[in-house]
């Protein structure tokens, strides 16, 4: 069966319990698939994994915090996410720092939490709004990035871990 890797920083607690409410109770799919998120580099860009597992080990890294701004709708109004704003500096540095010696340039990979997945949910004007009402924490900090896969159409794993350094 075909899998999916991909490296993921999931919210720390205070974060992760007020934003799991809103995707278990708009998003009930998604949110059995996995925990909120953000993606911090897709599947294609893990090749040759042996490469990202070695700089992921090296990393000197300190910990991140990157900034959202308001919720918004995406994939013609259907989705819901809570985007970073700001040039998010730290995120994209860490990004390549993982991917040195593999991607020269990495994409630009814009941070931002979804809510409402569009693969599996429908966000209405009544939901948005009911989203919207919510206060979302206006910065979050990473502390670990997590290795994570998924068996197609299953649940997501975690399959190591790697702490980034307090400051």
């Amino acid at each position: 069966m075909p899998t999916r890797t991909q490296l993921t920083l999931f919210l720390p607690t205070p974060e992760f319990t007020q934003i799991e409410a809103i995707r278990r109770t708009h998003n009930p799919a998604q949110h059995a698939l996995i925990p909120a998120h953000v993606t911090l580099c897709r599947e294609d860009e893990l090749v040759p994994i042996e490469a990202v597992l070695k700089n992921l080990a090296n990393l000197e890294m300190a910990a991140i915090t990157v900034d959202f701004g308001p919720v918004t709708r995406f994939s013609e109004g259907k989705g819901v996410m809570l985007p970073a704003i700001g040039d998010n500096a730290p995120f994209q540095q860490l990004r390549a720092a993982i991917l040195r010696g593999i991607i020269e340039n990495p994409r630009r990979h814009e941070p931002h939490i979804t809510l409402m997945h569009p693969r599996n949910s429908t966000c209405t004007d009544a939901i948005f709004e009911q989203i919207a009402s919510h206060v979302f924490p206006a910065k979050i900090r990473f502390e670990k990035i997590s290795l994570i896969e998924q068996e197609m159409g299953k649940e997501w794993q975690v399959l190591q871990e790697f702490r980034l350094r307090d400051r």
